[in-house]
């Protein structure tokens, strides 16, 4: 199968880890993960500021760099969520209508690819720390990967999971909204990073970037020593060689 990856431009810009780890990852169960360096933004920050046509132009980049990929896999619930928006905004448009429902069927979220198409539970992964989970907002409540990143942390050997508290909180990033909504943003994030700072874990970990950029940014700002990872990076960190 033609497995593609979406790397998103935080990934990409930011966090090139991330997805190094996915594809390393991916590697051990024989998929060959392929690039298209045609890629470029989802369209998203467009999209939920309003402008729809500018979201189109960037989506049709999207629709043509992935149309021959089986299936299309990104470490961001966010991001992956825009695409399943993208048969609304050519809902108007047959022919670009039918592209977009095909790249939304074979998109997915990197843990819910991992357990829902190759049915890998337990990637064998070693990570002996007190570590808490996020549930990004897009990621568990537009995509539905809720049950699986908690498998896979589950599976994994010498870990201490502890609860969030108040988990389901949004961590006030949003994309645009912490630009326009900036006081509530702070506020939100001050919260969220305060329960984490309460659960006493070593580790904060999620599978978008975005909300782990923003609560790692409050984390750092109170000089409070919690690694942020995504969940590909404790993954891959907890099977590679010494």
């Amino acid at each position: 199968m033609k497995v593609s990856m979406f790397i998103t431009c935080l990934s990409d810009a930011l966090y090139p880890r991330v997805g190094e780890a996915m594809v390393r990852l991916l590697a051990r169960y024989g998929v060959l993960v392929e690039f298209p360096t045609v890629q470029t933004c989802c369209g998203q920050p467009a999209f939920n500021s309003g402008y729809w046509q500018e979201a189109r132009e960037t989506a049709k980049t999207l629709l043509e760099a992935f149309e021959d990929s089986d299936y299309v896999i990104s470490p961001s619930g966010s991001c992956t969520g825009m695409i399943h928006h993208y048969p609304k905004l050519f809902e108007n448009d047959p022919a670009l209508l039918d592209k977009a429902e095909k790249l939304k069927s074979k998109s997915f979220e990197f843990t819910q690819f991992l357990v829902g198409v190759l049915g890998v539970k337990d990637v064998g992964a070693v990570f002996p720390h007190k570590v808490t989970y996020h549930p990004s907002c897009h990621g568990s409540r537009l995509l539905g990967a809720k049950e699986e990143p908690m498998e896979l942390l589950n599976h994994v050997r010498g870990m201490e999971l502890i609860p969030l508290p108040h988990a389901e909180d949004c961590c006030g990033f949003g994309g645009t909204f912490a630009i326009k909504m900036g006081d509530i943003s702070g506020a939100m994030v001050e919260e969220k990073a305060s329960h984490i700072i309460d659960s006493e874990a070593e580790v904060l970990v999620g599978i978008d970037m975005a909300c782990l950029l923003n609560i790692g940014g409050n984390l750092r700002y109170r000089n409070e020593p919690i690694r942020v990872m995504h969940l590909a990076e404790l993954l891959y960190e907890g099977v590679k060689p010494a």
